[in-house]
């Protein structure tokens, strides 16, 4: 292999994580193929249950989408097959269509594929789920396909010839993981370098909550590799957006980062006081730190307000020193048996 191939220089290709201000002009390359804001829309809420979706909820979105392509600099947004059994993907196709019509740019559209275990033969199973995918999306390539978890009954390196079979026949522009573990993403790093495709990214969840990434070497592993970190429930599910509290607890069932809130009153402290020292909501405050930590974090928006609280963790970054704060009253978490290995 020649010293100047891009697998040797995985980073040459672009820029996979913020170094300084991240601001709503930046963007970062994934996969060397896809070019991506600092920050994404994840849109699990966006049709399903375990939110409390329903159809006459659509509007909110859709303007919530609109609010998006106004000014806000994201153009990423993060969905799955398994979100809402498929309507999250038929709601982005739905306001996809729309920009289109419309003569909007269309925004970079993540979606993933998940190893259920009754899917063992590749890479058809993943193919086909493939194809529904990009029915529902109503498009005819996939910005970037992810595999959902790291449990399957096939290896990582069949699971791996079947992303690269996505790539090779023109259906996806670039291919990721989600909540594997450093030897898992290399592994599949490796399984993907001998079609000469680059694995673009791995979503793990990260935040105030769970350090666990970054004390675990994960993150910086990452990044040697020149694998970009997508951090899902930056904002712990809503325990650090600033509306619950011990006596206003959020709703059952977000089980990420279930910590009851009275053990999160020293960080909401901290957050709240860094908050108002910048005159930002304390969600601004839990994104930037993700961005400040070298992923992209993923936070959800279901109306138009809450993207634009997101939006403000742009254009601004943490001190050192600030930094050093909240890694002091943050919580490293822990990984699980079947889902979480990251």
């Amino acid at each position: 292999m020649s010293s100047n191939s891009t697998l040797d220089k995985p980073q040459a290709a672009g820029t996979i994580y913020v170094k300084d201000i991240p601001s709503r002009e930046t963007r970062l390359t994934l996969g060397g193929v896809i070019s991506v804001s600092p920050m994404a829309i994840g849109t699990w809420a966006w049709g399903d249950s375990t939110w409390g979706y329903k159809p006459e909820m659509f509007n909110d979105i859709a303007n919530t989408w609109d609010a998006l392509q106004e000014g806000s600099g994201i153009n990423f947004f993060d969905t799955a097959e398994v979100y809402g059994s498929g309507e999250s993907e038929r709601i982005i196709g739905r306001l996809l269509k729309k920009s289109k019509e419309e003569g909007k740019t269309l925004p970079v559209v993540a979606t993933k594929f998940i190893p259920f275990p009754w899917r063992i033969r590749y890479p058809s199973s993943l193919l086909d789920a493939l194809k529904g995918s990009m029915e529902r999306l109503g498009v005819d390539v996939v910005d970037m396909l992810q595999i959902h978890g790291p449990v399957s009954l096939r290896s990582i390196e069949v699971i791996a010839d079947a992303l690269a079979e996505s790539v090779k026949l023109g259906l996806v522009k670039t291919v990721g993981v989600s909540n594997y573990s450093i030897s898992e993403m290399v592994r599949m790093h490796t399984a993907l370098a001998k079609h000469n495709i680059p694995l673009a990214s791995n979503q793990v969840e990260f935040s105030l909550l769970r350090r666990l990434p970054e004390t675990s070497g994960l993150i910086a592993k990452c990044h040697e590799l020149g694998v970009a970190v997508l951090a899902y429930s930056p904002l712990g599910m809503g325990r650090l957006s600033g509306k619950y509290s011990a006596e206003n607890p959020p709703p059952s069932g977000r089980r990420f980062s279930n910590y009851p809130m009275k053990e999160l009153v020293p960080l909401l402290t901290v957050m709240e006081k860094i908050a108002k020292k910048h005159d930002k909501p304390m969600t601004a405050v839990a994104l930037n730190y993700t961005i400040c930590k070298g992923t992209i974090p993923l936070g959800g928006a279901r109306n138009p307000e809450q993207a634009r609280q997101n939006a403000k963790a742009l254009d601004w970054r943490l001190s050192e020193e600030e930094i050093a704060e909240l890694d002091s009253v943050a919580l490293i978490g822990c990984t699980g048996l079947v889902w979480q290995h990251g």
